[in-house]
């Protein structure tokens, strides 16, 4: 029996569709700025991306959760330079010198402060960044359990990656208050990330 070729497009691959879904995103983020969310429909972001509302719905299950993959890439930055945590160096001194507020920090900086920002003021942009973020602590988890000879299920772990998360996302809340169209200048992130550092050092040493 002749096998007949497929038609139609070969399936995206993994990192194809990641990038899809960061498109949708952006143009998603770029939506709600305008028109506001309420105003901004699922029909739009579709139209603007260029997709069918049929794809937008098969991989996001809500407009607001369109704005997951770059709120993703600010909660990525500290997962990535906490992977990359040093032995013989202090968690603070590592932050100070190697962290970013945003993954591969690029033209999406803005857009990905914007988001947060607007989660201010947008309750289900709130509960999906704060359920991103909580989501992010069990990968906390591992490597603190790892540093503090623990199980990553111990309670003091758990406590710890917990507490690491809210001080980070309170930092990251200060720094988009400050930001500007402009991105985030030097003097600005270096604040930021001495407060980030302070903060958990004050944490794994309140007495020092």
């Amino acid at each position: 029996m002749v096998e007949r070729p497929r038609r139609g497009r070969p399936p995206a691959s993994d990192q194809q569709r990641q990038q899809q879904r960061l498109d949708i995103s952006r143009h998603a983020v770029r939506l709600f700025r305008e028109h506001g969310v309420a105003a901004t429909s699922g029909e739009q972001i579709a139209r603007a991306t260029g997709i069918s509302e049929r794809t937008l719905w098969r991989w996001f299950r809500s407009k607001e959760s369109c704005v997951e993959p770059l709120l993703s890439k600010s909660i990525d930055a500290f997962g990535a330079v906490l992977r990359t945590w040093p032995p013989e160096l202090e968690l603070a001194e590592h932050l100070r010198a190697a962290y970013t507020p945003v993954l591969d920090a690029d033209d999406d900086i803005e857009a990905v402060l914007a988001v947060i920002r607007m989660t201010h003021d947008e309750p289900a942009l709130r509960a999906l960044y704060l359920v991103l973020r909580e989501r992010a602590e069990p990968a906390f988890a591992e490597v603190l359990a790892d540093r503090m000879g623990l199980p990553a299920d111990a309670l003091e772990v758990r406590m710890q990656a917990a507490a690491t998360s809210a001080a980070l996302r309170e930092a990251t809340d200060d720094l988009v208050a400050t930001a500007t169209s402009e991105g985030i200048p030097q003097a600005v992130l270096q604040e930021h990330r001495d407060r980030v550092a302070d903060a958990l050092r004050h944490l794994t040493h309140p007495s020092g």
